[in-house]
C-alpha cells in the first residue's frame, strides 16, 4: 500500500504510511517530487503563500521566484537577465548593466514604445496635412474646401499620396486643385494684388 502525504505542525508535507506497509520510508524531497507530478486541481492562493486545492489532501507546493501577481491577480513572468541586458543595450550608466535599474528602464522603454507607436500615426497624418495645405495654398485654395472638392467629385486619394504628389508632381497635384475648384463653389482663385500679381 502506497504512502500518503499529510500536512505537518509547520505547514511542511509529511509522508504518513500506514502500519501494514512493507515500502521504505520517503524523505520530504520524493514526497513534494510526487506531489508535483500527480495532476492536481485548480488552487487557490492564501495570503500565507500556502496553496491549497479546492479537493483532496492540502499540500505545501513551491511557487515559483520568477512569477508574481499582478493588480488583477493574474501571474505574470518576469523577463530574464538575458533579455532585459538585450533590450537595455546602449541604455547610459548603470542602466545597460545592473539587473534592477536595467529592468525598471527597460520596463519604462516598453511602455513608451507602446504609446509612441501610436502617436506616430498621428503625427505622420498631421505632416501630411500641412504638406497638402502648403501646395493648395500655392494654387489659392485652403486645405478644407480641397478636400471637400475631391470629396464631392468622390476622389478617393488618401492624404499620403496627396502630400507625395504635392511635393514631387506638382502639375498633377495642380490638375487636382482644378478639379476640387470647380466641384465645389467656395474654391474661388484669389486675386493676386501688388507684387504678387507681377510675379
Amino acid at each position: 500500500m502506497s504512502g500518503q502525504i499529510g500536512l505537518g505542525l509547520q505547514g511542511r508535507p509529511k509522508l504518513c504510511s500506514s502500519p501494514s506497509s512493507q515500502q521504505p520510508r520517503r524523505s520530504h524531497a520524493e514526497a513534494i517530487l510526487t506531489l508535483n507530478r500527480r495532476p492536481r486541481p485548480p488552487q487557490q492562493l492564501l495570503s500565507t503563500g500556502i496553496v491549497l486545492p479546492w479537493s483532496g489532501d492540502p499540500s505545501v507546493l513551491a511557487i515559483s521566484l520568477r512569477e508574481r501577481k499582478n493588480y488583477s491577480g493574474d501571474s505574470v513572468r518576469k523577463m530574464n537577465k538575458g533579455k532585459i541586458f538585450k533590450l537595455a543595450k546602449g541604455f547610459r550608466g548603470r542602466a545597460k548593466n545592473c539587473i534592477r535599474i536595467a529592468r525598471e528602464r527597460v520596463e519604462k522603454a516598453l511602455q513608451y514604445s507602446y504609446r509612441d507607436r501610436r502617436n506616430k500615426k498621428r503625427d505622420m497624418r498631421s505632416l501630411w496635412i500641412e504638406r497638402i495645405n502648403a501646395g493648395t495654398r500655392l494654387h489659392g485654395v485652403n486645405y478644407g474646401n480641397f478636400m471637400h472638392g475631391l470629396m464631392k467629385e468622390n476622389i478617393q486619394l488618401n492624404r499620403k499620396v496627396l502630400s507625395e504628389l504635392s511635393m514631387h508632381e506638382p502639375y498633377s497635384f495642380k490638375a487636382l486643385v482644378d478639379v476640387s475648384r470647380t466641384a465645389f463653389p467656395g474654391n474661388r482663385p484669389v486675386k493676386k494684388e501688388g507684387l504678387a500679381a507681377i510675379l
